[in-house]
């Protein structure tokens, strides 16, 4: 029956996640502490009267507690049903079908498919050995959009404010800022966002914030545009209980994420200098994980899985430093959590021999 789908889908293939089954799941980036009490205990009070209906249009309180965490106003925030909901309603607002998107590769896995579905042309040029923007070569193809990824999945490098903002300056339409991981690093977006009209940031709360599982994300940017993006998004992408424990999240409940993400960053250092010590080659990271090329990527993630602990395997990534050269572009991405699981996971890849040659 492939003659019903659409001649640009054929190609495409649904994401997919590790099957981490009972092992301890560093494959997915998201926090092995948990999410912050508060939000369970606002879980726990939503009542029946609540769920049946529809919930509310703006999430309210929670548009509130973003804009106070973000710095801006509440007519600049719009929620979704995590940030990749965003990325792709951004792309159907901000370019229309034929015209470019232009990222760095390698970046987050599903840009170049929704560029597809939304019928952009996409544009990719590698970072350079120094894992920054070349932004001469990104510009040159005049895109209607430029995806940038701060830190970078799958990377977990930062870029310099100073490229973000030339991008800014010299970019000849909008430009979208993905911090899903910027509790982790000291990320520009929201000073940004506030002076400059042209930009999106787009954050998750499925990473520092422990809340994958009830898929909530969020865009901060000019009102007008805000407004575009909220036409698009299309109405009740948040459910009620997940917009109640995001807004406990982000007020009661925020110290305990920032002590948190402050101890992943600590975890996410001395994991990277153990890697190192044992003679492989971490790429600098501003995230909650970190990735190392590996030639044999795929048989030490599976013999981790069958030790218990679940890492993601990336394959033909751009050979863009010399250690993802001498990979062939292969590498594990590995996600931090408390200090026990890490030695866990370093007494593993010891016994493993960790060979990455």
């Amino acid at each position: 029956m492939s003659e019903l789908v659409r001649d640009l889908l054929r190609d495409l293939s649904p994401y997919t996640a590790v099957e981490a089954g009972e092992a301890v799941d560093l494959s997915d980036n998201t926090s092995l502490w948990g999410p912050p009490p508060q939000a369970v205990d606002a879980l726990r009070g939503v009542n029946s009267a609540v769920l049946a209906r529809y919930p509310a249009i703006p999430p309210a309180a929670l548009n509130r507690a973003l804009a106070a965490y973000a710095g801006v106003r509440e007519d600049m925030i719009v929620v979704g049903c995590g940030s990749d909901d965003l990325i792709d309603c951004a792309m159907r607002t901000f370019a229309q079908p034929g015209d470019t998107i232009a990222f760095a590769v390698p970046t987050f896995s599903m840009v170049p498919t929704f560029a597809a579905i939304n019928g952009l042309r996409a544009y990719a040029v590698p970072f350079t050995p120094a894992l920054d923007l070349d932004v001469d070569a990104l510009l040159a193809s005049n895109p209607r959009l430029v995806y940038l990824c701060s830190p970078n999945n799958p990377t977990g490098t930062a870029l310099p404010r100073s490229t973000i903002e030339r991008v800014l300056r010299e970019a000849p339409g909008t430009v979208l800022l993905d911090e899903a991981y910027g509790e982790f690093s000291d990320a520009p977006g929201f000073s940004l966002a506030r002076s400059t009209e042209r930009l999106i940031v787009t954050r998750t709360l499925s990473k520092a914030f422990g809340l994958a599982g009830l898929r909530i994300g969020y865009a901060v940017l000019a009102p007008a545009l805000a407004r575009a993006l909220e036409t698009v998004r299309g109405p009740y992408k948040l459910n009620a209980a997940a917009a109640a424990a995001a807004a406990a999240a982000l007020t009661d409940g925020l110290s305990w994420v920032q002590e948190h993400a402050t101890e992943a960053v600590a975890v996410r250092r001395r994991l990277a200098a153990e890697l190192t010590e044992a003679g492989l080659a971490p790429l600098p990271s501003d995230a909650n994980f970190v990735c190392v090329p590996c030639r044999q990527a795929e048989r030490l993630g599976e013999r981790l899985l069958a030790r218990g602990i679940a890492v993601r395997v990336l394959r033909g990534l751009p050979p863009v430093t010399a250690a993802l050269a001498a990979s062939n572009g292969a590498a594990l991405r590995i996600g931090v959590g408390p200090w026990s699981v890490m030695e866990r996971l370093l007494s593993a890849l010891r016994e493993e021999g960790a060979a990455c040659a």
